[in-house]
């Protein structure tokens, strides 16, 4: 059954919160060490693609995070009474480059909030736009769903795994993320989401068999190896779907492939072949 107030829900769709950062290198190059790139970015170079997560950090104090760790609901965010979040994707449209050392302003929305019945009981959608400016006008805009539901049950039935693409990619590499990778990029995000540190939360509250990768992290690789076989200059927008998890520790397969037009690439579980995330790059 659909919450009953998704009325009350929806009264926060038009709310905004505004800020102001510098694209930082300091953060930049502690990314870089995190994801073993042999250089990091210097001020005045292009910033990577998803790395603008690296900015704007809520500031919220310890007292106001909830069970799981994160900012209580009920602020900027709506009052979802589901127990469970996960990030459930991003489209972002490259408008103009993000330099290191540029001032950056941001203007975030609330723009939608829906409803549905899922296989395992209610889904709550929260659609939260996100515009950065630097001084030279508007760099990128994120369309961002976030998705709340509630604990596991023991008689939920089991989810039901998509499959990868059935063409062969043009290139595929084997990857993980341990528990020191997923806590850095926690840090670095000032994410404080138990999942993907508390293993016994994870486990004996949430559900999950293991330490969950982050989506945006998970996303963040899908973009780097897209930059190793497709110039991200070309890259005009990209589309990020989360459709499972990848847990700690597990291995899993990034693959993809690209015409004159677009790039896809694809994060695969390596034991089941469990698919797990999608990014779909418009090339200009």
């Amino acid at each position: 059954m659909l919450p009953l107030d998704l009325e009350s829900l929806r009264r926060w769709i038009g709310r905004t919160d505004t800020g102001f950062d510098i694209a930082s290198p300091a953060a930049a190059a502690l990314l870089a060490a995190t994801l073993n790139r042999h250089s990091a970015p210097k001020e005045g170079d292009p910033l990577p693609l998803t790395w603008h997560w690296l900015y704007f950090l809520p500031p919220t104090a310890s007292n106001d995070l909830g069970e799981d760790g994160m900012p209580r609901r009920g602020g900027f965010m709506p009052p979802v009474s589901l127990p469970r979040r996960m990030w459930a994707g991003s489209r972002i449209e490259l408008r103009e480059p993000i330099r290191l050392g540029d001032r950056l302003q941001r203007r975030t929305t609330i723009a939608d909030v829906t409803a549905k019945d899922g296989r395992s009981g209610a889904l709550v959608f929260v659609r939260v736009v996100t515009e950065l400016a630097t001084e030279r006008g508007t760099a990128l805009i994120e369309r961002r769903d976030v998705v709340f539901r509630d604990h596991p049950s023991p008689t939920d039935p089991a989810p039901r795994p998509q499959a990868p693409p059935k063409d062969a990619p043009m290139w595929r590499e084997e990857a993980s993320a341990g528990p020191v990778l997923l806590f850095r990029y926690s840090a670095l995000t000032f994410n404080a989401h138990r999942i993907h540190y508390d293993e016994m939360y994870a486990t004996k509250v949430e559900g999950y068999p293991g330490l969950v990768v982050q989506g945006p992290l998970l996303a963040t690789l899908l973009s780097e190896s897209l930059d190793n076989h497709v110039s991200s200059a070309r890259i005009g927008a990209i589309t990020f779907r989360a459709v499972g998890a990848v847990f700690a520790e597990e291995r899993f397969t990034i693959a993809g492939k690209s015409d004159s037009h677009k790039a896809m690439a694809w994060a695969v579980a390596t034991g089941d072949n469990r698919m797990a995330m999608t990014a779909e790059a418009e090339i200009e």
